[in-house]
């Protein structure tokens, strides 16, 4: 579901050209996808310093800090200030051209468990799907995203560019459900 909070689609882009000529790293399910998927993480468990345990969400972490690419992301740091929940894991996640995500289930990552993951689409391609319970998901650039992820989802991408999203695993609150509720 689509959230009310319109981001600036050339500001994200333009955080994302600063920074995307960092090292990525490659995402460690490999069995949940063909080709290259990526992650660059932004927000990541107190204390981890080993790329790919910045770059995945860490089982009963409970402190989260900034990385210090963030600190070269102005306006993706002012989005997630607009957040009025407490944010954990937040990095950008890229499927290069060409590439796939398997279908595939996240555990726990629906409103009813208190832990969502958000997507605001930064670069994308108009051949790129991306599906939830075998139903098309059309994001665009600017937009800020709640998917049911426990449920089965996949995403295809089979243009030219890299698909590029902002993905947050936020802790759902008041404010979260309002903005759930007011979602389209």
């Amino acid at each position: 579901m689509k959230l009310p909070l319109a981001l600036d689609g050339a500001a994200l882009e333009a955080d994302l050209r600063r920074i995307e000529a960092r090292d990525w790293t490659r995402h460690v399910v490999r069995q949940n996808y063909r080709g290259d998927w990526d992650v660059l993480p932004l927000r990541h468990a107190a204390g981890e310093t080993h790329p790919i345990r910045q770059a995945m969400p860490v089982p009963g972490a409970i402190a989260h800090v900034d990385s210090p690419l963030l600190a070269g992301a102005s306006y993706i740091g002012s989005v997630l200030t607009k957040l009025r929940c407490s944010l954990r894991n937040v990095r950008l996640m890229r499927l290069t051209a060409g590439s796939a995500i398997l279908e595939h289930c996240d555990p726990g990552m629906n409103a009813e468990s208190g832990l969502v993951r958000l997507h605001a689409p930064i670069r994308t391609g108009g051949r790129v799907s991306f599906r939830v319970n075998g139903t098309p998901v059309v994001m665009a650039p600017g937009e800020l995203w709640y998917l049911r992820l426990s449920d089965p989802h996949a995403v295809d991408n089979d243009d030219a560019v890299d698909r590029v999203h902002l993905v947050i695993d936020a802790e759902v609150n008041d404010w979260l459900e309002a903005m759930l509720a007011a979602g389209q």
